[in-house]
C-alpha cells in the first residue's frame, strides 16, 4: 500500500478537525487549488484511506451501557466466531488480539437488562465460544478516531 505524502496529511488533518470544512477553505490554508483538495480526497477515498463517518454519541440515542467484552474461543473457531459477533445490532467493534483472549468486543445497550439478555440470549448461543468476560464502562476520558498529528 502507497503512503500519503505531506499534502494528504495536511488534508486529512484539516478533515479530522472539521470533516465539513469546504474544499475551498482547506484549499486556500494550504496554498493549492480546490481542484488539488478534491482530486486528493477522491483519491484517498477510493483507496480506502479513510472513510467519512458521524460519530455519535452512544447516550444521546438511548445507549446508556457500554461494555468490553473478552472473548476465548475453541482452537480453529475465531474467525467463526468474530463473523458471528460481528453481525450481532449491538457490536461495535470486534477484533482478535494476541493474549489470555482471542477476541475483543465493543458493544452498546439501552440498559442492563439489555446487556443481561445479549449474554444469556445471544452470547450464550454462539458456539465456539469457551469464556467471555465482561467489562462495563464506568466513565470515558477519551473517544477519539484521530490518528493524524503533527
Amino acid at each position: 500500500m502507497e503512503k500519503i505524502d505531506a499534502m494528504d496529511r495536511a488534508i486529512l488533518m484539516h478533515l479530522q478537525t472539521n470533516g465539513k470544512s469546504a474544499f475551498t477553505r482547506i484549499a486556500s490554508s494550504l496554498q493549492v487549488s480546490e481542484g488539488t483538495v478534491r482530486m486528493r480526497v477522491k483519491k484517498m477515498l477510493e483507496k480506502k484511506y479513510f472513510q467519512f463517518m458521524i460519530h455519535m454519541d452512544p447516550a444521546s440515542v438511548g445507549l446508556e451501557v457500554q461494555v468490553i467484552i473478552w472473548v476465548k474461543t475453541q482452537l480453529g473457531q475465531q474467525d467463526k466466531v468474530a463473523e458471528e459477533l460481528s453481525h450481532l445490532p449491538e457490536v461495535r467493534f470486534t477484533a482478535a488480539f494476541s493474549g489470555q483472549y482471542d477476541l475483543i468486543v465493543q458493544a452498546y445497550f439501552r440498559n442492563k437488562e439489555d446487556l443481561i439478555q445479549f449474554v444469556n440470549k445471544k452470547l450464550a448461543s454462539i458456539n465456539g465460544i469457551i469464556t467471555s468476560d465482561l467489562s462495563i464502562e464506568l466513565k470515558q476520558y477519551k473517544d477519539s478516531f484521530s490518528y493524524i498529528t503533527d
